[in-house]
């Protein structure tokens, strides 16, 4: 039996670690014996397990009792609940947490995952790899997790054979790395009798690796991540007078100092910190790191709640009404395109709206559907999350401990994942000019004066669609309309105004939403000088065409040019969608960049069921019912009244 060192002695590390795997592979019975043979069971806690056995008629001893805190658990025989329990070997302490493998308590299983630095996956060597091994094991991929050991269980059972290690290790080592992990230790053992958890046996003398403990050992702790960016999610705000405020909130990463400027999100308001408050006081405190929880006094009384988060004007978090999400389901009332849900992540809760299911994925295959109608119990998934405001976001990529998310549905928990901004950009935009004594002119001619110059009135007619919809087409042969009519319009198209004015930008989310803010404001511009502007824009995010129509509200129209995905792909007038699909373009809306279509255009012109005739017929006569001028319209509809008659 190990032997275990004073408290004076011992590292005060802590290491939390999740034991996951099938139901009946042997989780309780492990960690049962690997607390015996730690030294670490509570005194009497042997005995009493002696007379449970001994009571139930049970020759050997179930080391599975000593974690069964229920009597319902030890009748079903299975772990309905996690259990948390604290053990030592000489190097460290531990907390171990026991998740349960029944698909049914899957929910637990996560919520322990969540909350460990490393874990331990349980194969049963005569069962090898099931259903609920490839489940647990892909929602440690979901979340995160990239210090994993697996344990071949009931080596007994299997007589011992180095094959069977042999087999059952390759078929876990392959799942594993199909889905984006890697095992870093793969040990025999047998729980029931001892072998290889905390001591070698001759038994196994073929395996020379490490025990169980000694793979425990060498699992590394997870470091403060006080070298990220700073993050201060907001717990409350104390106010203890009304001059004294004090903002309350755990430091998850990166340190604050007093003295530093701190922005605020979603506000973007900043102000310094004057003081840094700890319990109980002390007035010497002038930095505080990654993990302590402290109450930071501000300069100015700038609107702070629970829910924002604090960061310096460096590197803050990205602001998205709109993200990614991979998730696991865990309601039996299935998720669905367009229902509302309540997320939750550091302190922040947000209602949200489900846009898109873009695929299911089947832990058990790895096939996948994509564009599902709805993500089932238990089900894997990759959907995309609308919210009415835009929310602060950190892609769990960039920051593990503000990246994971909590789904409700009412007030049970229904899924759970990691947050992912892959295709989408950073909404957060300056409110001021970066000049400075900027002063807006006025004209001298009002835009009714130019209407009446021109005979209309300007416009700005937005086209967008994916690529190869016909944007581009429809928009020449628009114009084209236009000016045989003697209207004063033209086309400002995606591919032209990238060879000018934006020929500094590229594709990625964050130059796709410049690019369309900036043909916002000349579009804007160009209409308030009374000139019909068309735009051929892909224009694939929802929030830049928003931002688009405020350059030019009274006079923006959207007219969404509607083909679907394959239609496009099979005309591809520019090879691009072949480019995509090779991989030789990135980012390619479509394909693997969004693109959200408009949820209430002005205008719908389905290119792909009408002729372009036809097409170009709809759209200028919805463009000359914007623009004409009363009596022009008027005379327009006398016009058409003198047609019909004759």
């Amino acid at each position: 039996m190990a032997q275990t060192l004073s408290e004076s002695q011992k590292s005060h590390q802590q290491l939390r670690v999740v034991i996951v795997g099938h139901v009946d592979h042997g989780k309780s019975t492990l960690i049962g014996r690997l607390l015996y043979d730690t030294d670490s069971l509570p005194e009497g806690k042997y005995e009493e397990l002696q007379a449970i056995c001994k009571r139930r008629g049970t020759a050997a001893l179930e080391w599975s009792f000593v974690l069964d805190a229920f009597q319902a658990e030890r009748d079903q025989s299975i772990t309905i609940d996690t259990t948390q329990i604290w053990f030592s070997t000489d190097s460290r302490d531990y907390v171990i947490i026991d998740a349960p493998g029944h698909r049914e308590f899957l929910k637990n299983m996560i919520s322990g995952a969540a909350a460990a630095d490393a874990a331990i996956l349980v194969v049963d060597a005569m069962e090898g790899v099931r259903e609920q091994t490839k489940r647990h094991a892909y929602m440690l991929h979901l979340l995160g997790m990239r210090q994993i050991g697996v344990v071949i269980n009931k080596m007994d059972m299997a007589g011992y054979d180095p094959e069977v290690f042999a087999d059952v290790s390759h078929q876990v080592d392959k799942y594993l790395k199909s889905i984006g992990l890697n095992a870093a230790y793969i040990v025999p053992i047998s729980a029931r009798h001892g072998d290889m958890i905390a001591t070698r046996t001759e038994k196994m003398d073929w395996y020379t690796g490490k025990t169980l403990t000694g793979v425990l050992d060498a699992f590394e702790m997870t470091a403060p991540p006080i070298s990220k960016s700073l993050r201060f999610p907001v717990q409350d705000v104390y106010r203890f007078n009304d001059e004294e405020r004090i903002i309350v909130g755990r430091v998850e990463t990166g340190i604050v100092r007093t003295g530093d400027s701190v922005l605020f999100s979603p506000t973007n308001e900043k102000a310094t910190v004057t003081a840094i408050k700890i319990w109980p006081d002390d007035p010497a405190k002038v930095e505080a790191h990654a993990g302590e929880v402290i109450g930071l006094t501000l300069s100015e009384r700038i609107f702070v709640e629970r829910g924002h988060i604090g960061s310096h004007e460096k590197n803050p978090p990205m602001l998205s009404n709109v993200f990614r999400a991979s998730i696991f389901w865990l309601s039996a009332k299935a998720l669905k395109v367009g229902n509302s849900y309540k997320i939750r992540y550091g302190t922040l809760e947000a209602s949200v709206v489900v846009q898109s299911i873009d695929r299911v994925i089947d832990t058990d295959d790895l096939a996948q559907t994509e564009k599902a109608a709805e993500v089932g119990k238990n089900a894997v998934a990759e959907i995309t999350l609308r919210a009415r405001d835009p929310l602060p976001l950190d892609p769990y990529t960039d920051n593990q401990r503000l990246g994971r998310m909590v789904i409700y549905d009412g007030y049970d928990i229904a899924g759970g994942g990691s947050i992912n901004m892959e295709g989408y950009p950073d909404q957060r935009q300056s409110t001021k000019p970066v000049s400075e004594n900027i002063y807006k002119v006025d004209h001298l001619m009002s835009g009714d004066a130019r209407a009446q110059n021109k005979g209309h009135k300007g416009g700005v007619f937005w086209f967008t669609g994916l690529s190869g919809a016909g944007k581009s087409t429809l928009a020449m042969a628009v114009e084209n309309a236009l000016f045989q009519k003697k209207y004063h319009s033209y086309v400002l198209d995606g591919d032209n105004v990238r060879h000018g004015l934006n020929a500094d930008l590229g594709f990625s989310p964050e130059d796709r939403a410049e690019n369309i803010r900036r043909v916002g404001e000349v579009s804007a511009l160009m209409a308030d000088a009374g000139l019909v502007v068309i735009t051929a824009f892909i224009s694939p995010y929802r929030a830049d065409r928003d931002r688009a129509r405020l350059a030019a509200p009274e006079k923006f129209h959207e007219i969404y040019v509607s083909a679907d995905l394959s239609t496009c792909e099979t005309r591809d007038p520019k090879g691009l969608y072949k480019k995509a699909r090779a991989g030789d373009i990135k980012e390619f809306t479509g394909i693997d960049s969004p693109y959200e279509a408009p949820e209430n255009p002005d205008m719908v012109v389905d290119t792909q069921s009408n002729s372009i005739q036809d097409c170009v017929s709809q759209v200028l006569r919805y463009i000359e019912e914007q623009i004409l001028l009363p009596e022009e319209a008027e005379s327009s509809i006398l016009g058409q009244e003198k047609a019909l008659a004759g």
